[in-house]
Protein backbone atom coordinates (compact mmCIF):
# COMPACT_ATOMS: atom_id res chain seq x y z
CA UNK A 1 0.00 0.00 0.00
CA UNK A 2 1.49 3.43 -1.29
CA UNK A 3 1.40 6.55 1.67
CA UNK A 4 -1.78 8.25 -0.65
CA UNK A 5 -3.77 4.98 -0.26
CA UNK A 6 -2.61 4.49 3.37
CA UNK A 7 -4.01 8.63 3.87
CA UNK A 8 -7.11 7.71 2.30
CA UNK A 9 -7.54 5.17 4.40
CA UNK A 10 -6.91 6.53 7.26
CA UNK A 11 -9.16 9.25 6.69
CA UNK A 12 -12.03 7.37 5.58
CA UNK A 13 -11.68 5.37 8.77
CA UNK A 14 -11.71 8.63 11.06
CA UNK A 15 -14.40 9.91 8.81
CA UNK A 16 -16.76 7.40 9.83
CA UNK A 17 -16.16 6.97 13.23
CA UNK A 18 -16.21 10.62 14.01
CA UNK A 19 -19.87 10.92 12.19
CA UNK A 20 -20.68 8.30 14.41
CA UNK A 21 -19.76 10.07 17.42
CA UNK A 22 -20.45 13.46 16.70
CA UNK A 23 -24.20 12.13 15.63
CA UNK A 24 -26.17 10.44 18.11
CA UNK A 25 -28.48 8.95 15.09
CA UNK A 26 -25.34 7.33 13.09
CA UNK A 27 -24.36 5.68 16.52
CA UNK A 28 -25.03 2.11 15.53
CA UNK A 29 -22.16 2.50 13.52
CA UNK A 30 -19.78 2.54 16.90
CA UNK A 31 -21.24 1.53 20.16
CA UNK A 32 -18.23 1.11 21.91
CA UNK A 33 -14.69 2.34 21.32
CA UNK A 34 -12.13 0.53 23.50
CA UNK A 35 -8.89 1.72 24.37
CA UNK A 36 -6.44 -1.41 25.32
CA UNK A 37 -3.61 0.74 25.62
CA UNK A 38 -1.96 0.58 29.36
CA UNK A 39 -4.02 2.82 31.98
CA UNK A 40 -1.15 5.71 31.89
CA UNK A 41 -1.69 6.31 28.47
CA UNK A 42 -5.39 6.48 28.33
CA UNK A 43 -5.27 8.85 31.36
CA UNK A 44 -2.99 11.21 29.64
CA UNK A 45 -5.31 11.47 26.82
CA UNK A 46 -8.01 8.98 24.44
CA UNK A 47 -10.64 9.18 21.87
CA UNK A 48 -13.71 10.92 23.21
CA UNK A 49 -15.85 8.59 25.00
CA UNK A 50 -13.65 5.72 24.90
CA UNK A 51 -13.80 2.88 27.73
CA UNK A 52 -10.22 1.74 28.68
CA UNK A 53 -9.36 -1.75 29.30
CA UNK A 54 -5.36 -2.50 29.12
CA UNK A 55 -5.06 -5.37 26.48
CA UNK A 56 -3.16 -7.51 29.40
CA UNK A 57 -6.20 -6.83 31.77
CA UNK A 58 -9.01 -8.11 28.81
CA UNK A 59 -9.51 -11.38 29.39
CA UNK A 60 -10.22 -10.32 33.04
CA UNK A 61 -12.96 -8.25 32.14
CA UNK A 62 -15.15 -9.74 29.39
CA UNK A 63 -17.97 -9.97 31.73
CA UNK A 64 -17.88 -5.90 31.56
CA UNK A 65 -18.76 -5.72 27.82
CA UNK A 66 -21.79 -6.25 26.11
CA UNK A 67 -21.70 -8.98 23.47
CA UNK A 68 -25.07 -7.16 21.69
CA UNK A 69 -22.87 -3.88 20.45
CA UNK A 70 -19.78 -3.96 17.98
CA UNK A 71 -16.55 -3.06 19.69
CA UNK A 72 -14.05 -0.96 18.21
CA UNK A 73 -10.57 -1.40 19.59
CA UNK A 74 -7.45 0.89 19.10
CA UNK A 75 -4.34 1.43 21.06
CA UNK A 76 -0.97 3.27 19.67
CA UNK A 77 -1.78 2.94 15.70
CA UNK A 78 -0.97 0.96 12.85
CA UNK A 79 1.89 -0.68 13.90
CA UNK A 80 0.88 -1.91 17.78
CA UNK A 81 -0.52 -5.49 18.17
CA UNK A 82 -2.32 -4.38 21.42
CA UNK A 83 -5.71 -3.54 19.66
CA UNK A 84 -4.85 -7.25 17.43
CA UNK A 85 -4.18 -9.56 20.14
CA UNK A 86 -7.71 -7.86 21.54
CA UNK A 87 -9.57 -7.88 18.70
CA UNK A 88 -8.66 -11.57 18.34
CA UNK A 89 -9.69 -12.29 21.85
CA UNK A 90 -12.84 -10.67 21.97
CA UNK A 91 -14.29 -12.35 18.24
CA UNK A 92 -12.34 -15.74 19.81
CA UNK A 93 -15.29 -14.93 23.05
CA UNK A 94 -18.07 -14.15 20.86
CA UNK A 95 -18.14 -10.51 20.60
CA UNK A 96 -18.72 -8.33 17.68
CA UNK A 97 -15.27 -6.57 17.03
CA UNK A 98 -12.83 -4.72 14.93
CA UNK A 99 -9.79 -2.83 14.89
CA UNK A 100 -8.94 0.82 14.39
CA UNK A 101 -6.14 0.84 11.79
CA UNK A 102 -5.44 3.62 13.26
CA UNK A 103 -4.27 4.64 16.61
CA UNK A 104 -5.19 7.69 19.58
CA UNK A 105 -2.21 9.75 17.93
CA UNK A 106 -3.21 10.15 14.39
CA UNK A 107 -6.55 10.39 15.63
CA UNK A 108 -5.29 13.53 18.34
CA UNK A 109 -3.24 15.19 15.13
CA UNK A 110 -6.29 15.24 12.93
CA UNK A 111 -8.32 17.40 15.58
CA UNK A 112 -10.98 14.55 16.30
CA UNK A 113 -12.46 14.53 19.39
CA UNK A 114 -9.91 13.70 22.92
CA UNK A 115 -10.72 13.82 26.44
Amino acid sequence: MNVRDFKSKIYTELATITKALANPHRLEIIELILDVRHREEYESGHIASAMSIPQDELIEKLKELPKDKEIVAYCRGPLCAMAHDALELLNKHGFKAVRLETGFPEWEINGLPVE
